[in-house]
């Protein structure tokens, strides 16, 4: 049910080629049974799933998702909500499969209205969604048209999780790879939109993972960053000590000088932030565009 030879095959010619020969490894790296203990018993939710007949798909609503003219029977919604459960947790979303709603812990809907007027439009655009979870923003863009959506997240839960979404969405030109941006070939250019969406503050070196960005836009790409930003003057950071606003795994947060308010734990209080970029050179549509 996992199967990313498709891509891999399109891939082979152009400006991906140079990842297409590395991706059939770094897919086996990341969904490893050996390294991830817990993977058998997620790919068997998977294949619990039932087959069910798909009518309608929503990608432009909060709730991503496919429904039927003629409700399910009740044991086979019984059977989905199962096999979901066997996935838990689904972090971003939230979803609905035949009525089944996906309660999940962040509203990722409110993120992307946020920002989804501030950015070019992805219509025919190649785009790639760094740290995408389950793949939620990356349906979301697929509904405004991008062209090709490649979600990366080295956490293979999510990666199954997407696996799931997609046996109902059925949507082609929608992938979600088991790596980080750290597998990404260096200096690819190949991507007309890169997302960074609540990144920033987990990395160790920001300014690493700013170049790391930067090296995948093709000439004139647009980086959209979203992150968490404190209280301050130019140039002011922080470096939290421990938790901050009850997240582990917090390093570094720019300032931002109009939140005054505090964290939980006494830190400046985050505010969300989004900051777009265009990348040297001069944007040309894609080929497939072109034509």
């Amino acid at each position: 049910m996992i199967n990313y030879q498709t891509l891999i095959d399109r891939w082979q010619d152009g400006e991906l080629a140079a990842w297409s020969e590395q991706l059939a490894a770094q897919i086996d790296a990341g969904l490893s049974r050996q390294r991830y203990g817990d993977l058998a018993r997620w790919r068997e939710a998977l294949a619990a799933l039932p087959d069910l007949q798909v009518d309608h798909v929503e990608l432009t609503d909060a709730r991503v998702g496919v429904s039927s003219d003629q409700q399910p029977a009740a044991e086979q919604l019984a059977q989905l909500e199962t096999a979901l459960r066997g996935m838990h947790p689904w972090r971003k979303g939230p979803f609905e499969l035949f009525g089944l709603h996906i309660d999940t812990e962040w509203r990722s809907d409110w993120k992307w209205e946020r920002l989804r007027q501030a950015i070019t439009p992805l219509t025919g655009r190649r785009v790639l969604d760094v740290g995408c979870g389950s793949g939620y923003h990356c349906w979301r863009m697929l509904g405004e048209g991008a062209a090709e959506v490649i979600g990366i997240d080295p956490t293979p839960l999510f990666v199954v999780q997407f696996w799931a979404l997609q046996k109902y969405l059925q949507q082609q030109n929608i992938w979600v790879l088991p790596v980080g941006i750290e597998q990404v070939p260096a200096k690819l250019k190949a991507f007309d939109s890169v997302f960074s969406m609540g990144v920033l503050y987990h990395r160790r070196s920001p300014m690493d993972h700013l170049m790391e960005l930067r090296d995948c836009l093709r000439p004139g790409g647009e980086l959209i960053l979203e992150t968490l930003v404190i209280a301050g003057g130019p140039g002011a950071t922080l470096v939290p000590a421990g938790r901050y606003a009850r997240m582990g795994n917090v390093w570094f947060l720019p300032s931002d000088p109009n939140d005054p308010s505090k964290s939980i734990e006494g830190y400046p209080a985050p505010t969300r932030a989004i900051v777009t970029a265009k990348a040297a050179g001069t944007w040309v549509p894609p080929e497939h565009l072109q034509k």
